[in-house]
């Protein structure tokens, strides 16, 4: 069974995100364990104070990375009980708490924050292998950088753009994940059909009724003839990835067959 642990400062987000459909059904099945971790409950001052202005100078707070560490140490215990394991997180054994090279093997500590390397189909499958995740949201103006540089096996962003915190990338990154565990999709098929399973994007779906407003689905599809299906369908994935997402097409595996499939893709635009 998969664990996942978000430590967050509102944990509330993560409980009603996590709470339904796919990644709700998993965890009634016992493929995911996940809990949400209040950072505030770490903070070692009566005022539960997670954050503090920045050295140098400068606008907004930076989460400090005391209460960073023991959340993370507290989610390392094998079986934390929430109300014993806050204080034994605070007093670690020897007195020193972690240090770099103490992550169990099988987990991964993942901080959340805009200059992490972007998130992709590829990590999804990573992580999927994975025994343990730590979430860790990032708030303010930033986390303080011994977190990333001292405590974090990943940094990881979902975009080229600001969110208030990391409560939303966790949740993404969590659907992600969950449904690439076996017995968490009912049709395992499905997901290699997914966009990006293979670098491109999927091809376009069609369902009844067999015309709207005078739109039609495309004949091959209705044909019966499952190789001239299939046949459409990488195409229209080489087609659609070429048009709308470049990036990846640049980076795409092509087979022979695709080479051939661009070729009269091609052809059929000069004739246009």
């Amino acid at each position: 069974m998969l664990r996942i642990d978000v430590i967050t400062l509102f944990p509330e987000v993560i409980e009603a995100g996590t709470r339904y459909s796919i990644v709700g059904r998993a965890q009634e099945r016992g493929l995911v364990a996940i809990r949400a971790i209040q950072l505030r409950d770490f903070a070692a001052d009566k005022h539960r104070t997670v954050d503090d202005e920045p050295y140098g100078g400068g606008a907004g707070l930076v989460m400090k990375p005391e209460p960073i560490f023991r959340a993370v140490e507290f989610c390392l215990n094998p079986s934390p009980q929430r109300g014993e394991g806050v204080a034994q997180s605070l007093s670690p054994a020897g007195g020193e708490g972690m240090g770099e090279g103490a992550v169990p093997g099988g987990t991964r500590i993942i901080l959340l924050e805009p200059q992490g390397r972007l998130y992709t189909q590829a990590m999804a499958r990573e992580l999927a292998q994975a025994e343990h995740l730590i979430l860790i949201c990032g708030h303010y103006e930033g986390v303080d950088a011994r977190v990333r540089e001292h405590l974090a096996t990943d940094t990881l962003s979902i975009g080229d753009f600001v969110l208030t915190g990391g409560e939303l990338p966790a949740l993404v990154i969590i659907d992600s994940v969950v449904r690439l565990l076996p017995g968490a999709i009912h049709s395992p098929e499905s997901l290699l059909q997914d966009s990006f399973s293979d670098g491109l994007l999927g091809y376009p779906q069609y369902t009844r009724p067999e015309e709207f407003r005078g739109w039609r689905v495309p004949p091959v599809l209705l044909s019966g003839n499952h190789g001239a299906i299939a046949r459409w369908r990488r195409r229209e994935q080489l087609r659609l990835t070429r048009m709308l997402r470049p990036d990846l097409f640049a980076r795409a595996y092509l087979t022979r067959q695709d080479v051939e499939l661009l070729r009269e893709l091609n052809e059929e635009e000069v004739q246009r």
